[in-house]
């Protein structure tokens, strides 16, 4: 099912598409274009509204643009009864890429995607021309530094602390600010009024309006560490890839460092690791600087 949406804020124009699948519809936005399509996935504190800024630019290129929302997220199915996982995640990826005719793509990854777009690149080589990763995680490394909110729902031995967080919306509305405010504080000043208008409330909303990314959220956030030490052992398979790989990172992240991008491109036999003057959601920071390294 599709239909045409004109924004009403002046951004291009965009054709709504809902893709089936088992547990409800993905929700994705098809931007109009020559291939191989772009196809763009956030992580799990927000959705594919991360990707306003950038889309302008790349779609400059004449090139297509797929961007959507996992189950549990941004305008997806939320159901309540629904089983949320990284494998869910990389059957939507497929269901999407399959649904809509896609060819072969360019896969951009972002945060909690990472994994979807890895394992479908190794998965299915033959549909992938090229692999971008931002700021993301992927396997187990000594470089890994998570966001505390991340870390509150992943780590077993906080699951009662967690759960006490998750019920109360007054704590949960702080940690949610104050989680933000410990990724805005350290952009520089041109940096920050745009995050504050813009993520800060975006990510909040992804949690407060109902029906709320939170039961997604929690889920995914409870196989987390699981999920790395799984794809740990893909590595080989991940080192094996014989295609293009672009880590394009912000370097100003206060948690997914840049000593952990050049670690991730290190991964890949054909990788180039690209540092952009941005924080963690480098393509709101610097969505034409981003978009020029996606395109080159």
């Amino acid at each position: 099912m599709s239909s045409e949406a004109t924004p009403s804020d002046g951004k291009v124009a965009f054709t709504e598409r809902h893709i089936p699948r088992d547990q409800g519809r993905v929700y994705a936005r098809d931007y109009e274009g020559a291939g191989p399509t772009f196809v763009m996935m956030h992580g799990f504190p927000d959705n594919l509204r991360i990707y306003d800024d950038i889309i302008p630019h790349l779609l400059q290129s004449g090139r297509r643009i797929v961007a959507f929302d996992f189950l549990g997220f941004g305008a997806s199915d939320k159901p309540p009864v629904a089983t949320y996982s990284f494998e869910q995640q990389l059957g939507d990826l497929e269901a999407v890429i399959e649904f809509l005719g896609l060819g072969k793509v360019v896969l951009v990854a972002h945060d909690s995607s990472g994994p979807a777009a890895i394992n479908f690149a190794i998965d299915h080589s033959g549909k992938v021309t090229s692999l971008c990763i931002l700021n993301s995680a992927y396997d187990e490394s000594a470089l890994n530094v998570w966001p505390e909110m991340v870390v509150l729902f992943a780590d077993p031995s906080l699951k009662a602390l967690a759960s006490a967080w998750a019920t109360s919306p007054a704590q949960f509305g702080w940690l949610l600010t104050w989680q933000a405010q410990k990724f805005g504080e350290v952009l520089p000043p041109d940096q920050k009024p745009h995050f504050e208008e813009f993520i800060g409330p975006l990510v909040a909303d992804n949690f407060i309006k109902q029906p709320s990314s939170g039961p997604a959220f929690m889920q995914m956030a409870a196989d987390f560490y699981e999920e790395l030490r799984r794809n740990s052992t893909r590595l080989p398979l991940a080192a094996a890839l014989d295609l293009p790989v672009k880590v394009i990172w912000g370097v100003n992240d206060p948690y997914l460092t840049a000593a952990l991008g050049k670690e991730r491109a290190s991964r890949f036999k054909n990788s180039t690791f690209h540092p952009i003057p941005a924080g963690h959601w480098l393509q709101c920071d610097q969505p034409e600087q981003v978009a020029q390294e996606l395109l080159s």
